[in-house]
């Protein structure tokens, strides 16, 4: 297509959808469908608001203050009349659950492997968008993740996919292993066929989760959820969590993973999306080792980098303190003084699984907290109690 100039007369809502499909291959995207904003119904609205009655959102409270915002994309901004799902697939080239075999290592999600999705689709967005724009004349807002806007009944609306029973979005192309990016404008396009649930029977999702985060089928509880606890949640993680936890130190792939729909899906074929040797599920021992230089340094323009040091590296304590692997133990000893007490806390509940029971109390004596640190103190005293 050549280089797009403004028209002096309107085009065709059908051309103008065309030029979207055009742009949105030109730019990598995978797949593109267009929903009518006027056909969402406030479904979506009320299940969060469900959600946030119950306090299944932990200690998000983002969500609250963006709730009414989210509740349709119309009260986000009154003028659009349409919306532009666009997915890029981030499939895995192996099946990610292989990685939680190495107690010694620290998986980290397929999704935060390669480069922050929010960095390398904005640009792409802004390009189909600003192509849009100048050949109709419409307005234009585009997302990706970080505004108040539900992605996945636009999704479904539009044909994409469906909301799967661990409530991520599921195509039958792709599997779950899909980006969104949306832009929504006052231009009228031609609306594709909504998409149906596929689900069925199966359950495989909702019975793989370590931590039985799926109170009923489409409904997650947050506090229980392995993604939420080690991207989200700030504090100490619950003890009755940490052992079910396992190595997973940054996100959860299990319920994604195991659902019959991947097997359509081809490796994501964006570079930028591939793994490191950095987040290729790295050995434990160099991630308990790293000061705050080093962790920016090395998940530099990565999902992981917005997390901080802090609650990455308490994490990877908990996934060493759940190996049962007594020569990591050196590598956590200097974090039992470190600058964090987050970390602290964390490294106290490691060592203490590390070690074995005739040096638990002499270990425990040697390092305990001072009662000016009253937080990691009380890890300490919960340990010396079991």
């Amino acid at each position: 297509m050549p280089d797009i100039a403004p028209l002096a007369e309107p085009m065709a809502p059908t051309i103008l959808k065309q030029l979207v499909a055009h742009e949105s291959q030109a730019a990598g995207f995978d797949v593109a469908r267009v929903a009518c904003i006027a056909d969402l119904g406030h479904e979506a609205g009320r299940r969060l608001q469900h959600f946030l009655s119950e306090r299944l959102h932990g200690d998000m409270d983002w969500l609250e203050r963006t709730a009414d915002r989210r509740q349709h994309p119309h009260v986000l901004w009154p003028e659009a009349r349409s919306a532009i799902l666009l997915g890029h697939s981030y499939a895995p080239d192996r099946n990610p659950l292989e990685a939680l075999r190495d107690k010694n290592s620290g998986v980290i999600s397929v999704y935060a492997q390669g480069s922050d999705y929010h960095d390398v689709l904005k640009p792409k967005l802004k390009r189909i968008a600003g192509a849009l724009q100048r050949v109709s004349g419409a307005d234009v807002k585009v997302f990706v993740d970080t505004a108040p806007l539900m992605e996945k009944p636009l999704a479904m609306l539009s044909g994409l996919g469906w909301q799967g029973k661990h409530t991520n979005l599921v195509s039958r192309e792709h599997g779950s292993w899909l980006f969104l990016g949306a832009i929504l404008t006052s231009a009228d396009l031609p609306a594709d066929e909504p998409e149906v649930d596929h689900c069925g029977s199966c359950r495989r999702c909702l019975d793989v989760c370590p931590t039985a985060a799926f109170p009923a089928p489409y409904q997650l509880d947050a506090r229980r959820c392995i993604s939420y606890l080690t991207i989200e949640h700030k504090g100490p993680i619950d003890r009755p969590m940490r052992p079910l936890i396992g190595n997973r130190i940054y996100g959860c792939d299990d319920c994604l993973a195991v659902c019959p729909w991947n097997k359509f899906a081809e490796a994501g074929q964006e570079m930028l999306f591939h793994a490191r040797a950095e987040t290729d599920n790295p050995p434990l021992s160099e991630l308990l080792r790293l000061d705050d230089a080093a962790f920016r340094k090395r998940f530099a323009k990565t999902p992981i980098k917005r997390t901080g040091r802090a609650r990455f590296v308490r994490n990877a304590l908990i996934a060493a303190g759940n190996s049962g692997s007594p020569d990591l133990d050196q590598a956590i000893e200097p974090l039992l003084k470190d600058d964090s007490a987050l970390v602290r806390g964390a490294a106290v509940w490691a060592a203490a699984r590390l070690v074995g029971k005739e040096r638990h109390a002499a270990h425990a004596a040697l390092h305990r907290p001072h009662e000016s640190d009253p937080s990691v103190l009380a890890e300490w005293d919960a340990e010396m109690a079991e």
